[in-house]
């Protein structure tokens, strides 16, 4: 029996009615993953701050607290006291919901992405499923925001966005397609069960592991894909008109989707919360950490492409390597 179990069946005993007694468990567990979220985005903006300092040597943030590390909560305060302007001319209610829109998948996703061997809000057989339905909801988001701005700059900076991410949603999908065939199961945490009791899919996909984190880095809007914001060709892109905290609810989904990619390789390629002598969430964290260092690695060190060559390289170069690699992977599947 989990904590969640127990404190379920507590309410019952106490005469807490049973609606609200199932109710309680839900509600603490999306609590406690938000603010693992929140927390974690708040490090890593500092993060990503002090790494490209040091890859460009010089210092970083260092004056707010001990190495700017309260530098986050600072730029929080300045973003909640900003005024929240609406510009004339918006579809206010679609303008206002653009932002809930790309935040929401970014935190429902860990819903089903295994910490632990217990430690888990939800384990779901179609979790793959699940994952690929909640992350297209991006693409929305961003049209909303975009056409709803009232703004012709806005607009060409959504459609940009919204061709980027389908093109490399495809490949990505069938990168992810190719492990569940290894494992045998759609569920995160058979998935991590079967690398603990073999080993890592890693060693026998290479290549949809390269297919994987090149179409994630342009779901993300990582360099060197990061054209959804090219400041010197779009003004801001699709979220030009946005301010205040509506502003920092979008540039928050753009971390809260990188930890969300680094659970989602660290659990399909790398054996998730697997590991020895560790605790099974510190290696999950570790693995997790890594991957993030790679990105902000990897936007520090390249320079931006240009958008006829991103769209080459999506249909041309990553969706024929993840077909031949979901063939391979199905002919050793059969053999094996």
């Amino acid at each position: 029996m989990d904590m969640f179990t127990a404190m379920h069946n507590g309410l019952v005993q106490m005469g807490v009615p049973l609606w609200l007694a199932n109710l309680v468990p839900p509600l603490v567990k999306s609590l406690i993953l938000l603010l693992f979220i929140l927390l974690n985005c708040m490090f890593l903006i500092w993060m990503e701050r002090k790494v490209a300092g040091h890859m460009q040597r010089r210092m970083g943030p260092m004056r707010t607290g001990p190495h700017g590390i309260i530098q986050s909560l600072a730029d929080v305060i300045k973003l909640i006291s900003k005024e929240d302007i609406i510009p004339s001319g918006v579809d206010r209610w679609v303008f206002v919901l653009a932002p809930i829109v790309a935040f929401a998948p970014a935190f429902a996703v860990f819903m089903v992405i295994p910490f632990g061997p217990t430690l888990i809000a939800q384990d779901l057989n179609i979790a793959l499923i699940f994952i690929a339905a909640l992350t297209s909801f991006v693409v929305i988001s961003f049209l909303m925001a975009g056409w709803s701005s009232n703004n012709k700059w806005s607009l060409l900076g959504a459609m940009r966005s919204t061709a980027q991410l389908i093109s490399y949603e495809v490949p990505l999908v069938i990168s992810v397609v190719a492990v569940a065939l290894l494992a045998g199961s759609l569920s995160l945490q058979e998935i991590v069960e079967a690398q603990r009791q073999s080993f890592w899919y890693i060693l026998v996909q290479p290549l949809g592991f390269l297919v994987f984190l090149t179409a994630s880095l342009a779901e993300l809007n990582r360099s060197p894909f990061d054209l959804s914001e090219a400041e010197q060709e779009l003004v801001a892109g699709y979220n030009t008109e946005y301010s205040g905290m509506r502003w920092a609810l979008l540039y928050l989904t753009e971390y809260a989707n990188l930890i969300t990619f680094a659970a989602i390789a660290s659990t399909l390629f790398f054996g998730g919360w697997s590991g020895p002598v560790l605790p099974p969430v510190v290696w999950f964290l570790i693995k997790v950490y890594f991957f993030i260092f790679l990105v902000m690695w990897i936007r520090w060190t390249l320079p931006r492409i240009r958008v006829d060559q991103l769209m080459e390289l999506g249909w041309k170069g990553l969706l024929p390597l993840s077909l031949v690699n979901l063939a391979f992977t199905g002919v050793y599947v059969l053999i094996r």
